[in-house]
């Protein structure tokens, strides 16, 4: 019905360790796809402009990113969009559930650091959900291992297949360039951080090829690809959509190289909107009916205007502005006047929308994470977790003129998914509980930047957050009384059992067998 739309979409994020230089490679591919002129080197105070996907105030001040940000553009006919999110593990649940709303990854890995704890765990969700994944080695343009120890470690740690697609002609100071192997080019290097170098179609056995990058780097290039095709097999663009093989490639974010490869070769192969799983049955992107799900929510988009806005994945059909859906979980049928499609922060109204794109609806409390919103159709979209917290705070106010706005800011904040509330029974106080200690520092900035609040922090000795269930009244009403002074409610007002320690919950576990503990809120 829309099968050209839909076919020409591309939707992935890009993943990696904190510092293996993701931000750069998004800025990067937006610069190739004419949707920025000149990227911000997002490290550098020489360059006054910032990277376009960081845009909260706190993320240009450290130079992370913590929120992920969704950026649309046009390349060679497909219409991409890139899902940017946070490296730092303090932010891994924002990550995961961005892994939800996407069809494929694109993994950076640091030439000289290799595979770190934050990539192994993104690579588990990935292997968990069969989602297609390509590996970028950044940073060829400093000393690092070697490129056959690179490729041994991708398969060992991330437990993937691999198979390089170009291949990188020496490193450091030395580097020359990357040999394509999936085109058979030749790119020479040249460092600039805002052109693109010269690409050449060179024949591997050719006298040209030596008078390029010295006879010594030709010799070695010769002798590594003959051994690239004789230890691995042909790439199969089926395996790598399977989810059973990894295409590597080479270069250097920073100075604009090896990415036009990548990028050409992903909007070869990458796979255009794929089925999702509902609870009810799995939804084609094809089919004619809208539907779609929250996988993330954010305040303050524009300081300018206090709104938040829902980011919703399609899955299948068309979205059009102006047009009635259903909200399942509220059961009734909403309006979106102003649905937003994003460049990082710069947003543009849309009036139509494909299964494989994000849109942004402006959200005044309608929304939670996990929410689907279809034609009519009951569905419900799973795998969109929050996980039990690991680090326990109360909050309390600093201002008691400002009560009103911490609370606004608290409701909002936590609407985003950031961290999770509790509401002590026993004492009616507030906890925040998050995954990082990094999440306490962001709320108490935004809370004082962005609502004018300000508050101070009690630590809490707790060990984890468990939601409870039981078939069994009696016993749950039991457990609620015997636990008084560990029990808290959540923000939907469900019950959670505080457990100081790991004994704690054991026993806790042991003595009332009927009770389900669940580690993530979604059950």
């Amino acid at each position: 019905m829309y099968e050209n739309e839909i076919n020409r979409r591309r939707t992935f994020a890009i993943i990696s360790h904190p510092d293996a230089g993701k931000t750069t490679l998004t800025e990067k591919l937006l610069l190739f796809g004419g949707a920025i002129h000149i990227a911000g080197a997002v490290k550098s105070n020489k360059i006054k402009k910032t990277a376009t996907s960081d845009w909260m105030e706190i993320e240009k001040q450290r130079g992370i990113s913590v929120a992920t940000s969704v950026m649309g553009f046009e390349y060679r006919g497909f219409k991409i969009n890139i899902l940017d999110t946070p490296g730092h593990q303090d932010f891994a649940e924002d990550t995961f559930r961005t892994l939800t709303a996407v069809d494929s990854v694109i993994i950076v890995v640091d030439a000289a650091k290799g595979v770190e704890t934050q990539t192994r765990r993104l690579m588990q969700v990935c292997t968990m959900r069969k989602t297609p994944v390509m590996i970028f080695v950044n940073k060829m343009d400093r000393e690092g291992k070697s490129p056959f120890d690179l490729l041994d470690e991708l398969e060992a740690e991330l437990g993937i297949h691999v198979r390089p697609l170009s291949w990188p002609i020496n490193m450091g100071m030395k580097f020359k360039g990357v040999y394509n192997i999936y085109q058979d080019k030749l790119n020479l290097y040249t460092p600039n951080k805002q052109r693109v170098s010269e690409t050449v179609a060179v024949d591997l056995d050719s006298e040209e090829l030596d008078k390029m990058v010295g006879s010594d780097n030709a010799g070695q290039l010769r002798t590594d690809i003959e051994l690239i095709n004789g230890v691995y097999d042909p790439f199969c663009v089926q395996d790598y959509l399977e989810a059973k093989i990894a295409p590597v490639f080479f270069g250097s974010a920073l100075n604009t190289f090896g990415v036009n490869e990548l990028l050409d070769c992903f909007v070869d192969i990458a796979p255009a909107p794929l089925p999702v799983e509902s609870n009810e049955r799995k939804v084609e992107p094809h089919e004619a009916g809208f539907s779609g799900f929250v996988f993330k929510i954010h305040a303050n988009m524009d300081p300018n205007h206090r709104s938040c806005i829902a980011f919703v994945k399609i899955c299948s059909g068309k979205f059009e502005r102006n047009t009635p859906y259903r909200h399942i979980r509220l059961d009734k049928m909403l309006k979106f006047t102003a649905p937003t499609c994003f460049m990082a922060q710069k947003k543009e109204t849309v009036d139509e929308a494909f299964a494989g794109d994000i849109v942004g609806l402006p959200d005044t409390g309608n929304f939670k994470i996990g929410d689907t919103l279809t034609s009519g159709e009951t569905l419900h979209f799973k795998g969109l977790p929050s996980f039990s917290p690991e680090m326990f705070k109360y909050i309390e106010n600093a201002d008691p003129m400002k009560t009103k706005q911490l609370q606004k800011g608290l409701d909002q904040l936590m609407g985003e998914g950031v961290a999770q509330l509790f509401t002590h029974q026993a004492n009616n106080r507030k906890i925040i509980g998050t995954v990082g200690q990094l999440q306490f520092e962001v709320i108490e900035y935004r809370l004082l930047h962005e609502y004018g609040a300000q508050c101070r922090w009690q630590p809490i000795p707790l060990f984890k957050a468990c939601w409870i269930e039981s078939d069994n009244e009696a016993q749950l009403k039991e457990f609620i009384h015997r636990k008084a002074n560990y029990m808290a409610k959540d923000k939907d007002g469900r019950d959670v059992f505080l457990a100081e320690s790991n004994y704690l919950l054991q026993m806790a576990q042991n003595d009332f067998s009927d009770i389900r503990f669940h580690f993530t809120s979604e059950f």
